[in-house]
C-alpha cells in the first residue's frame, strides 16, 4: 500500500504541535490530555519518520547507482532497502488504520456454563484455568471478583478482572460461545457429549463517564457462597446492583459491604460502557461482515474436540491439533491468527479510505 504523503505529513504535524504545546501547558488536566495523545502519536510518528528516512535513502542509492564507480557498492544496499520498504509501509499503515480505543486496557473476564449441566460447569472451569495460565505467561494479574461453583466442580459462573498492558486487545476475540465435545467422567457408556460455555471480555476503562441515577438502580445484599465467597458465608455482605432500565446486574463478594458497593458500581459502569461499545460494533459489522472482533456473544466461535485432540475457530476456519497445550494456556497461535485477520480487515478499510 502506497500511503499518501499528505496523510503522513498530517501525522507528523500533529505530533510536533502536541510536543510544542506540552512544553507550554500549565493546566494539569491539559497536560494529562496532551501526554496521553503524545504517547499515542509517538509510535506512529517514529514509524513515519523511519519510512521517510528509508524512502530518502532509496533515492540516494539510486543516484549512487547511476555512477559507474559507485554502482556495485550501491546495488546490494538498494536491493535490501527496496525489499524492506513494504514492511515499513505496512507498519505505518497498521498504526494509521482504525483501531480499538480500548486496545491497551485491562479487562473483565466472564465465563458462564451454558447448555450441558455439570459438564458445562466443568468446561467453564477448564476455560477459566486456560485464561489464567495464559495471563500468567503474559505477566498479567487475575483477580476473581465473584464465582459460583458447579455441583460437580468447575463454575456455573466466574467473573474476574485481568490487569495488565494490552489485555483487552488480545482477549477481546474470546467473546462468544465455546463448545466442547468429550466423554464426561460420569458417562459409563463412553458416549461423546456436547456442551458449551459463554465467554465475555469487557474493557476495564479508567474514568468511564457513564451517568447512573439513583432511581435507576436497585441494591440488594445477599450471602455469598462458593469460591471467592467462603469468607462471607455468615454475613450478608455481598452486593448485587441491578440497573433497572437495562436489566444489567453487577455483583461483588468481598469481605466489606462498603468495598462491594464501590466495586459493583464500577462493574456496572463497565457493563453499561460495554453495551455502548456493542452497539457501535454492530453498526461497524453491518458495514464489514468479515469483522472478527465485534462480539456477537451468542455466536459459536470455537469447538474443543477431545477425542480428536483438536481446536477449531469457526470465524477464521483455523484448526489446531494441539488441544492439551491450548488448555494449558498456549493461546498465542489462536490469538495471533485472529489478530492477523483483524489487521488485514483494518488495512482493507484503510486502503478503501485512500482509494
Amino acid at each position: 500500500m502506497r500511503l499518501p504523503q499528505a496523510r503522513l505529513d498530517q501525522v507528523l504535524d500533529r505530533f510536533h504541535q502536541v510536543e510544542a504545546r506540552m512544553g507550554a501547558a500549565t493546566d494539569g488536566a491539559e497536560i494529562v490530555r496532551l501526554s496521553k495523545e503524545h504517547a499515542e502519536l509517538k509510535p506512529v510518528a517514529d514509524a513515519v519518520q523511519a519510512l521517510a528516512r528509508a524512502r530518502a535513502e532509496v533515492e540516494d542509492l539510486k543516484a549512487m547507482a547511476a555512477d559507474p564507480e559507485m554502482a556495485v557498492l550501491a546495488a546490494d544496499e538498494l536491493d535490501a532497502l527496496i525489499e524492506r520498504l513494504p514492511e515499513l509501509e505496512r507498519e505505518v499503515a497498521l498504526l494509521l488504520a482504525p483501531r480499538d480505543a480500548d486496545e491497551n486496557a485491562s479487562a473483565v473476564l466472564e465465563v458462564r456454563a451454558g447448555t450441558g449441566g455439570d459438564e458445562a460447569a466443568l468446561f467453564a472451569g477448564d476455560l477459566f484455568r486456560m485464561y489464567s495460565r495464559y495471563a500468567s505467561t503474559r505477566g498479567w494479574r487475575v483477580e476473581i471478583d465473584s464465582a459460583t461453583e458447579g455441583d460437580a466442580g468447575g463454575f456455573k459462573e466466574i467473573i474476574a478482572t485481568v490487569s495488565g498492558e494490552g489485555v483487552f486487545g488480545r482477549l477481546k476475540f474470546e467473546s462468544g460461545v465455546h463448545r466442547v465435545q468429550r466423554v464426561p467422567t460420569t458417562e459409563a457408556g463412553g458416549r461423546i457429549h456436547t456442551s458449551a460455555a459463554t465467554v465475555a471480555v469487557l474493557p476495564e476503562v479508567e474514568d468511564v463517564e457513564i451517568e447512573i441515577l439513583d432511581k435507576d438502580i436497585r441494591i440488594d445484599t445477599f450471602r455469598a457462597s462458593g469460591s471467592g465467597g467462603q469468607h462471607v458465608n455468615k454475613t450478608d455482605s455481598a452486593v448485587r446492583i441491578t440497573h433497572l432500565p437495562t436489566g444489567i446486574v453487577a455483583t461483588s463478594s468481598e469481605k466489606s459491604q462498603h468495598v462491594n458497593r464501590d466495586k459493583a458500581m464500577k462493574n456496572l459502569r463497565i457493563r453499561l460502557y460495554d453495551m455502548q461499545r456493542q452497539a457501535k460494533d454492530a453498526a461497524r459489522s453491518d458495514a464489514r461482515k468479515s469483522q472478527v472482533g465485534s462480539g456477537d456473544r451468542s455466536e459459536r466461535i470455537r469447538t474443543y474436540n477431545f477425542p480428536q485432540g483438536r481446536v477449531t475457530d469457526h470465524r477464521i476456519g483455523l484448526t489446531l491439533h494441539s488441544l492439551p497445550q491450548i488448555l494449558e494456556g498456549d493461546l498465542a497461535p489462536l490469538l495471533d491468527a485472529l489478530i492477523a485477520e483483524d489487521q488485514a480487515a483494518r488495512l482493507a478499510d484503510l486502503e478503501a479510505e485512500f482509494a
